[in-house]
């Protein structure tokens, strides 16, 4: 089976290094797709970690004419990435809505039958891109992204005084922080492999 990554600058590295260990470990391919910006390629670093970019990664596969059904499954990375892959350079008009690849990309991904999407700390942020592909979904996510979450209709999950560690609804797997990426990725996973003969 073969995963498609959204990824662009400052991308969280705790993430990206479990996906690119685990992931493989359990058979599964890992595909990082972004914007290109008319580019063969581009190089994306993570956020730096004491004023270091630890983590880089080059990207070849276009956003904007990558096709979800050519993957079991899609993940939005968390940290800053996906608030920088919903820019427009420009923008239609009042009310129009979000046509950057990354968002075009979302809403064909959302409207594959059975493919699982999975989200993780601040990756709703796409999400928000188009609220209509998230009003009355039940979701996590990090919590100083929880009153965008809400404002675009998503229904926010809560244990205690925190969001919920992770929540599946339907096709879309939300998890809160990069701690719980290892059960973010083992719930995925069992997603993905049970929605492979549903959607041969």
């Amino acid at each position: 089976m073969k995963i498609g990554v959204l990824i662009e600058e400052h991308f969280d590295p705790t993430e990206f290094r479990a996906f690119n260990r685990w992931f493989p470990e359990q058979g599964v391919e890992v595909e990082y797709l972004s914007h290109l910006w008319g580019q063969a390629a581009l190089t994306f670093g993570s956020n730096p970690d004491e004023g270091t970019v630890d983590e880089h990664v080059t990207v070849t596969t276009e956003v904007a004419t990558a096709d979800p059904a050519d993957y079991a499954g899609i993940i939005l990375i968390g940290a800053y990435a996906m608030d920088r892959l919903r820019y427009q350079a420009e923008i239609a008009g009042p009310g129009a809505r979000n046509e950057a690849p990354a968002v075009e990309f979302l809403r064909r991904a959302v409207a594959t039958p059975n493919l699982t999407i999975g989200t993780i700390c601040h990756s709703l942020w796409l999400f928000c891109a188009d609220p209509d592909l998230l009003h009355g979904r039940r979701v996590t996510c990090a919590h100083n992204i929880v009153c965008d979450v809400e404002n675009a209709g998503g229904i926010v999950e809560y244990d205690g005084r925190s969001t919920a560690d992770l929540v599946v609804d339907g096709t879309l797997v939300s998890a809160r922080h990069p701690e719980v990426t290892d059960r973010f990725m083992a719930t995925f996973l069992a997603q993905i492999t049970s929605a492979v003969g549903v959607r041969t």
